[in-house]
């Protein structure tokens, strides 16, 4: 099999900068599961002197054992006796002498997870066994709860101890792109819409049918490799993936607020905020706050499905899952088909930020922003309050610079009334009102009417998007 490794350029030379270095090296990488960290420690070691141990969950004396077996396999020697990890460290000592040599254990926290007594073991190897040698050590783990209190927290025994760390995040809209390119823009941004930046997830879908055949072939099916794929990670994650599943499923329907999730579920909106937070380090959900809010813990915090594939699944999959158990696949994707372009626009709009962002790097815009996100609020109107929102407002504080866009995912062309209604709406923005300077873009899926042409209002559409191309790296393949 051939599998596709993108870019991770600066995690590899993170990597490759502290491996030059001498000395003893202590490596975490963590992340959540299939974001690519075993890719990364894969292609990192390839071509250097390592041994690789995947660890499961059959605690630490079977653990052990395989790690002695790998490590025997690596000197091509008899596999050792061993009682524990101390013996195994001394073993790969005595026969790898001075020679720098990286040992990678990956799933680490699969071992603490079944030993709580792990971190101090390894405590103890690292000061009493590899102190003064050339070993590179990764540590690597998926659980990221596990690992940042077991591992990185100052009550863990392995504090301290570490001599560098990464954790491992989604890949951005440009890098996921390599992984289907054979689709146009187009067709990326609605794959992007299902299976997100997560490089397992990607890797499923083939891009030589369209996207609705893959959503059939990959996710709507028992037996399909994504089908279940948000009930494992969830199980495996968490303590009580019922409840997060309900909290995840409201917010999938719009309640994006504490008061709103906590009813939807039956639940105290006191206790809300504590599962919300878990699912923030998970990256699964995220806090967001209007972009000109200066008050961290203001009440207008809403919160988002952060994983496309898990705010689709939730959105399609498990609403339907009777229909597609039952064999009604056809009838499932005729309902996602009539809601698809509406559900693109949400994503659609995370990729125009990240379009910005290219811009701005490239000072590619009439100013350099510092800040950008979504706004909303409300005005009243007859006695009545209406809701409002922005989809991407950047800003740079210094100049008191401002962009207000609107990002339209549809079949029609974007006209001179779209522009006019968000001229009105930033009229609602209470930043800087007496001294700003403002600018307007439009964001367009099909393109825009000729008037629009005459106005003073920045125009992009897909065509535009070539500047992910641009910056493509170029895609590595391991065997």
């Amino acid at each position: 099999m051939i599998r596709k490794f993108i870019n991770r350029k600066e995690e590899l030379e993170f990597l490759e900068r502290t491996f030059r270095e001498d000395g003893l090296k202590v490596v975490i990488l963590y992340g959540r599961r299939r974001v690519g960290k075993t890719e990364l420690i894969n292609q990192f070691c390839r071509d250097k002197p390592h041994i690789y141990f995947l660890a499961d969950k059959r605690g630490t004396l079977v653990n052990a054992r395989e790690f002695a077996v790998k490590s025997a396999r690596y000197f091509n020697d008899v596999v050792p006796e061993v009682r524990n990890f101390d013996d195994i460290f001394g073993y790969i000592l005595k026969r790898a002498g001075s020679r720098k040599i990286i040992v990678a254990i990956d799933e680490f926290s699969y071992l603490v997870e079944k030993d709580d007594s792990i971190p101090s073991v390894f405590q103890k190897i690292v000061d009493e066994h590899l102190k003064g040698t050339n070993v590179y050590l990764i540590l690597s783990g998926s659980s990221i709860s596990m690992m940042e209190k077991g591992v990185l927290s100052y009550e863990s025994p392995l504090y301290g101890r570490r001599t560098g760390q990464w954790k491992i995040t989604p890949l951005r809209f440009r890098d996921s792109w390599l992984f289907l390119p054979e689709y146009s823009i187009e067709e990326f941004i609605e794959a992007f819409s299902v299976v997100g930046n997560i490089p397992a997830y990607l890797i499923q879908f083939n891009g030589s049918v369209d996207i609705y055949r893959n959503m059939e072939d990959r996710i709507l099916g028992r037996g399909n490799p994504l089908y279940e794929e948000v009930e494992f990670i969830l199980r495996e994650e968490l303590r009580e993936p019922s409840v997060y599943m309900s909290i995840i499923e409201a917010i999938a329907n719009g309640m994006t607020r504490v008061t709103e999730i906590a009813n939807r579920c039956y639940m105290d909106a006191k206790d809300i905020p504590k599962y919300l937070r878990v699912l923030q380090r998970l990256h699964l959900v995220q806090r967001v706050i209007p972009v000109t809010e200066v008050k961290p813990k203001t009440k207008k915090a809403v919160y988002r499905i952060s994983d496309n594939f898990f705010r689709f699944w939730f959105r399609f999959v498990y609403p339907n899952r009777g229909d597609v158990e039952g064999g009604e696949v056809d009838s499932v994707l005729s309902k996602i088909k009539a809601e698809f372009d509406s559900y693109v626009g949400r994503v659609f709009e995370q990729v125009c930020e990240e379009f910005l962002w290219e811009l701005n790097r490239k000072a590619g815009l009439p100013f350099h922003f510092n800040k950008i996100g979504n706004w909303w609020g409300h005005y009243r109107e007859h006695g009545m309050r209406k809701e409002i929102e922005i989809d991407l407002v950047a800003l740079n504080e210094d100049t008191k610079e401002i962009l207000f866009t609107e990002c339209k995912w549809s079949n029609k062309r974007v006209g001179i009334k779209t522009y006019h209604e968000l001229r009105e709406k930033s009229k609602l923005v209470n930043w800087h009102n007496d001294e700003r300077k403002e600018y307007f873009a439009l964001f367009s899926k099909t393109g825009f009417t000729p008037e629009l042409r005459k106005e003073d209002v920045l125009l992009f559409d897909l065509k535009d998007f070539k500047i992910f191309k641009e910056n493509f790296k170029a895609t590595k393949f391991l065997r």
